[in-house]
């Protein structure tokens, strides 16, 4: 039987999160209520796991279980159940087909009986062709949204302590953007200051509040059912500085019991990095 991970008594770093061990069958990591989405004011109990952080473990986990060279392309994740905290979760990884240029993976995810998690993933190399780069956006400057101070989230959940946030304007959140299109423009980074690489990349295009609960002043509680995303470039320590990079998060759709909602992320020069859809279940 391979060693678990040990419970930790201090906040682990994300690198240690996401640090995966051999397990029965697959890999497993350990779970702390230093990542979960219920807010500071209140136990980590009270929240789950954030899915920026599953996301991310599906991905590394499907990388290192498989031994892949490629780097991932797409990543779709089914929140099945949620993770309960202090407890190591099994991730069980397959290739369904592929090869050296283009890889198609597959993963489960639970806790004993209890699953969790189930992601499909696209990976491939690129190559030289067509291009155009309609999403091309310059950010405004970080130093410049910095120097005008910034607003700190009343309800901000445990996992932001692990994320420096500068916004554009806001935090919103609380029908901030009541009467006008809910988006949120903002750059982050993990606090750890490292690249960003695909998977800080997973762990911070979900990062932030759902859109729809700057559109009102009291908005519902809400649970991720679905999220995708789309790596459009590999980002690079020149494009994005001690590991920032600019994210837009924006409401598409609020009704009939359910809420989605995009993010597009960019590089400080502009260069478009990645695409991601939620679906939310309001409660």
């Amino acid at each position: 039987m391979a060693d678990t991970l040990p419970v930790l008594t201090r906040d682990p770093t994300l690198e240690e999160a996401l640090t995966l061990r051999p397990e029965a069958g697959g890999l497993s990591a350990h779970l702390t209520g230093s990542f979960s989405n219920g807010p500071q004011i209140g136990p980590p109990e009270a929240g789950a796991p954030f899915g920026g952080l599953m996301a991310a473990l599906a991905a590394r986990t499907m990388r290192q279980g498989l031994d892949l060279k490629v780097p991932l392309r797409s990543l779709s994740v089914q929140f099945l159940a949620a993770a309960r905290f202090d407890q190591d979760i099994i991730f069980h990884p397959r290739k369904l087909r592929g090869g050296r240029r283009v890889a198609y993976t597959a993963v489960e995810a639970g806790q004993g009986d209890r699953p969790a998690l189930h992601a499909t993933a696209t990976w491939g190399v690129d190559s030289e062709a067509v291009a155009l780069t309609p999403l091309t956006r310059v950010p405004p400057s970080r130093d410049a949204l910095s120097a005008g101070g910034q607003v700190e989230n009343p309800i901000a959940p445990w996992f932001t302590r692990h994320i420096d946030y500068v916004y554009e304007n806001g935090p919103n959140i609380l029908g901030g953007n009541l009467g006008r299109p809910a988006v949120e423009r903002l750059w982050m980074r993990t606090t750890d200051g490292a690249p960003l690489d695909a998977d800080r990349l997973c762990f911070l295009l979900d990062a932030l509040y759902p859109p729809a609960w700057t559109a009102l002043a009291s908005p519902p509680m809400m649970t991720s059912v679905d999220l995708r995303y789309d790596i459009l470039t590999d980002p690079t320590p020149e494009q994005c500085p001690d590991g920032w990079a600019f994210f837009e998060f924006s409401l598409l759709d609020l009704g009939l019991g359910w809420t989605v909602d995009d993010c597009t992320c960019w590089a400080a020069d502009g260069t478009p990095l990645a695409l991601a859809r939620q679906r939310r279940k309001l409660l």
